[in-house]
């Protein structure tokens, strides 16, 4: 029997390569930064996973990995079952990840509303940041057509971030606008991202909020050969034969971005939930580990010997 309980994917199987220089300081090896305690004492996973557990279940949770990582996760993730564990064979970039986690889901029996956490994100209020998840659960129950995105109030003209541009407001009884995506802007020059703060634009903070059955049909119209390759997979998932029809399957795969594939042609299906009060930052680069560091009024000892 199916159950509409609240699920979460959380994404762990990037490489942070541009981080690698930083988390070699921190750790002495090549660990992605993801299972490095960049901002305290518990590691970026493990961060994410403790603000997820303020309001979905551990049981719920898949977490999605890499085969080749499994010396970080393995004693973060020591209590976890196993089949809690999403372990791609190799990473294929967020695409891949999103519909391997979806399928896992629906083997458990999982296909109540499901939001995805990337895993190496600065959230400085917790609290708040899940109650608009909260908030974007109870859209998508009244609109289970909709991907809810929340794209973050921007506190600069940043260059490298995904921006998302809201349209018109949709009808509903929620305590914030629920605004319809009109477009996607990636990585803008220094000119458009000043333009585009200015005009009430928003960072794209990737957390999203749909139905799995939702994602899957944005999937299937937009790479309907991947998302029949993973359908081929799912009579061996949670399976012996799993790993070994995983790799065959993630050996034929092109790296493939969920935004770019994916979301950016779908506008139409998305919504986004403004995200303000709380600061935020994807962690791709030295100077925004150290501002987020700062910000907490936290200094490490290796944070001097850093620069940005």
């Amino acid at each position: 029997m199916l159950t509409e309980s609240r699920c979460a994917l959380v994404l762990a199987g990037g490489e942070g390569s541009r981080l690698r220089e930083l988390t070699r300081r921190v750790v002495g090896d090549d660990r992605p930064k993801q299972f490095c305690p960049l901002l305290g004492g518990a590691t970026l996973l493990e961060e994410t996973l403790d603000r997820v557990g303020r309001l979905i279940p551990p049981a719920h949770v898949r977490i999605v990995l890499q085969e080749a990582h499994a010396p970080y996760y393995t004693p973060l993730l020591s209590t976890v079952p196993a089949e809690n564990l999403v372990v791609q064979p190799v990473n294929r970039g967020t695409a891949p990840a999103v519909l391997y986690g979806v399928l896992r889901l629906g083997t458990a029996k999982l296909a109540g509303p499901l939001a995805i956490f990337p895993s190496d994100h600065y959230v400085s209020d917790d609290e708040r940041f899940m109650a608009r998840v909260d908030m974007a659960f109870h859209v998508i129950r009244a609109r289970p057509d909709l991907v809810v995105l929340l794209g973050v109030t921007p506190e600069t003209p940043e260059q490298e971030f995904g921006w998302i541009e809201p349209g018109e407001t949709l009808p509903g009884s929620w305590p914030e606008p629920v605004r319809r995506v009109r477009r996607f802007w990636e990585k803008p020059p220094a000119a458009l991202a000043r333009q585009l703060m200015e005009t009430g634009c928003l960072w794209n903070s990737f957390v999203m909020i749909a139905y799995p059955f939702t994602l899957l049909a944005l999937l299937r119209q937009a790479l309907p050969w991947m998302v029949d390759a993973f359908l081929r997979l799912r009579p061996r998932l949670n399976s012996v034969w799993e790993l070994s029809g995983a790799r065959r399957l993630y050996s034929t795969l092109p790296n493939t971005d969920f935004s770019t594939h994916i979301l950016a042609s779908r506008a139409a299906n998305l919504a986004v939930l403004t995200l303000d009060g709380v600061s935020w930052s994807d962690l791709g680069r030295p100077g925004r580990v150290l501002a987020a560091l700062a910000q907490a009024g936290t200094t490490p000892e290796w944070a001097d010997r850093v620069s940005a």
